[in-house]
């Protein structure tokens, strides 16, 4: 039986559970998180499987040089973050078995997420009011993507709303930051002297293994949505953009049939949107050349969340 169906079988048997009719009580409390204030409705909240840091995140996150990294073969997906004069790879196949990693660059708090089930990589600034957070795995899905919980509040939060949807933090947003979702081929080409997170974790796991291999070639989806748009294959690459409100998902279905560089605008701002087919990696730079924050995730999931967003068609 492959990676995917023994993971299939496993995350099926928990959408049974998880729909299963429940106590309200139960619906209010899952690993723990009190969901009676919840942004979203609880009952769309569903257990994963693992308990609270049943997936552990990375606290104390070890690098190496590039050269160091020989176990990454070109084509191996990284996670890429520029800041204060430093460059980081975030190795995919390190990141689908812990999901976060709590990081520092200088004096800033940083939180680097993955989840597996909606593709979605994305930084954040981990500070909200001036209080440096950290974070961990709750254990939790919303629309299939992981809600983290911070451990000063215990706050749940929605990595693609970027933001606290129940305990003390509600409402409250983080700061995302200009993340590259790429090949470790290009990410080096482009940063020489980038650093790589290290296997040597302090947890034992089976890096060259991907649990979840299979999955994105896969319609199938492991819990319910609270909107589906069947326009795309639902594992359809996106580049997905906020700006002012706006939204907008480019599919990267779309942009394979451009050439060049696209001139865009989305919220009233000029945009110029980047796409290389060779890495299948997208981004977006404003018209002085600035990167701004983006998400490349699976379609279905861009559109759970944004039901209204706009489309781009190529011609």
């Amino acid at each position: 039986m492959s990676n995917f169906s023994l993971l299939s079988l496993l995350s099926m048997t928990m959408v049974v559970l998880a729909c299963s009719p429940v106590q309200t009580d139960a619906l209010e409390r899952l690993n723990g998180f009190d969901l009676r204030d919840a942004q979203v409705p609880p009952e769309e909240i569903f257990h994963g499987g693992p308990a609270r840091d049943g997936i552990p995140a990375i606290d104390s996150p070890q690098f190496v040089t590039a050269d160091s990294a020989d176990w990454l073969k070109p084509d191996e997906r990284v996670l890429g973050l520029s800041l204060q004069g430093t460059s980081r790879a975030y190795p995919v196949a390190i990141l689908n078995w812990h999901e976060i990693v709590n990081d520092r660059f200088g004096e800033r708090a940083v939180v680097v997420t993955f989840c597996p089930l909606c593709g979605s990589g994305m930084a954040f600034a981990a500070e909200v009011d001036g209080q440096a957070l950290s974070f961990g795995v709750s254990g939790l899905l919303y629309n299939n993507d992981m809600l983290l919980y911070d451990r000063q509040s215990k706050s749940l939060w929605s990595q693609l709303m970027r933001q606290a949807i129940s305990g003390p933090m509600r409402g409250r947003r983080l700061q995302m930051l200009a993340l590259q979702h790429t090949s470790w081929q290009e990410w080096r080409d482009r940063h020489p002297q980038t650093q790589v997170l290290s296997r040597e974790t302090g947890f034992a796991r089976d890096y060259s293994r991907d649990p979840y291999a299979g999955y994105a070639q896969e319609s199938e989806l492991f819990f319910p949505l609270s909107a589906i748009n069947p326009r795309y294959h639902p594992k359809e690459q996106v580049l997905g953009l906020e700006i002012d409100g706006a939204f907008k998902a480019y599919p990267f279905q779309e942009l394979s049939r451009l050439e060049g560089v696209l001139n865009d605008r989305l919220g009233n701002r000029p945009i110029r949107v980047h796409f290389d087919k060779a890495n299948a990696t997208a981004w977006v730079e404003s018209r002085k050349g600035r990167r701004l924050p983006s998400v490349i995730s699976y379609w279905f999931a861009w559109m759970a969340f944004h039901p209204d967003s706009l489309v781009f068609e190529g011609d």
